[in-house]
């Protein structure tokens, strides 16, 4: 421990390089209705992942904050509290892009409806394997956030009326990545819990997400535009997809010697703290001090 923790342990996030942002996103009274390469199957996948953010966020901080007493390390206790606060920001803004897509008719409630199912048979588990879950889960958002930041595709296709809001999110689910798993760490690592919340997340949680992303399919007809179902699923699914590379990357969550941060993505958030957040930070005028 350094003299300056020592001296301090009420440190705060932002202390630790997990600063809670309060941003006030303009988002446009009236989204696009394609918002990603003017495509309504990638739309709508979109859209999913936005609906099923904020529940799953308050899962997350949820599991997190039930161990928060047995964190006696003044590091990580600030860590857990910028990951809190981080999180809750998050679900307040993908609340409010929820209703800027639901204002284009994007009807999010069987993906809200089957993420809540999903979360809550998870949470009938006993709180160690709902942070065990909960790890994994954040797992998917590091690799998800290392991939949108990293991949110059995702950010010509999104629209740049929302496309902040998901380069904002991504850079801080990477400064946090750790959080978690070194709050499971403290309460002592079992990989059999791992192995068994890889299950459970991938049962529940992946297909309530198909789900979601199914009924919004359905809802806005994407049949009726040519080619843009095959178009959409080579997107989201085709050979070197963002979520193809994530998906590829899950398992090593299973591994004995799995840590978050033997993915070194330092230099990419420094590259994006400035491009966002810098002087001349895109951000950087929508940060609330």
């Amino acid at each position: 421990m350094t003299d300056a923790l020592a001296r301090n342990p009420r440190l705060r996030g932002a202390d630790v390089g997990i600063p809670p942002r309060q941003l006030d996103f303009r988002l446009p009274a009236e989204l696009p209705r394609w918002a990603y390469a003017d495509n309504a199957t990638a739309t709508c996948f979109l859209a999913m992942l936005s609906a099923i953010f904020p529940p799953g966020e308050d899962f997350f901080v949820r599991s997190v904050v039930a161990f928060r007493d047995r964190v006696t390390d003044p590091r990580l206790q600030a860590e857990v509290r910028g990951f809190t606060g981080q999180e809750v920001i998050h679900s307040r803004e993908h609340d409010r892009l929820n209703e800027a897509f639901t204002a284009r008719g994007f009807d999010l409630t069987v993906a809200e409806k089957a993420i809540e199912i999903a979360l809550g048979v998870l949470d009938q588990l006993p709180a160690r394997q709902r942070i065990t879950c909960t790890a994994m889960m954040e797992h998917f958002t590091a690799l998800m956030g290392e991939e949108l930041l990293a991949d110059e595709t995702f950010q010509e296709r999104i629209h740049p009326d929302i496309a902040e809001l998901w380069l904002w999110h991504a850079l801080e689910e990477l400064e946090h990545k750790s959080v978690t798993y070194d709050v499971y760490e403290t309460i002592g690592n079992v990989r059999g819990e791992r192995v068994l919340a890889f299950g459970l997340v991938t049962a529940l949680v992946a297909p309530a997400a198909l789900i979601g992303w199914a009924g919004l399919m359905i809802q806005q007809r994407v049949w009726e535009r040519p080619g843009d179902l095959a178009a959409g699923m080579e997107m989201v699914f085709g050979r070197g997809s963002f979520l193809r590379r994530i998906v590829a990357r899950m398992p090593l969550f299973n591994r004995v010697d799995f840590h978050p941060d033997r993915r070194d993505t330092t230099a990419l958030e420094e590259a994006w703290r400035e491009r966002l957040f810098g002087s001349a930070g895109t951000l950087a005028a929508q940060l609330r001090r």
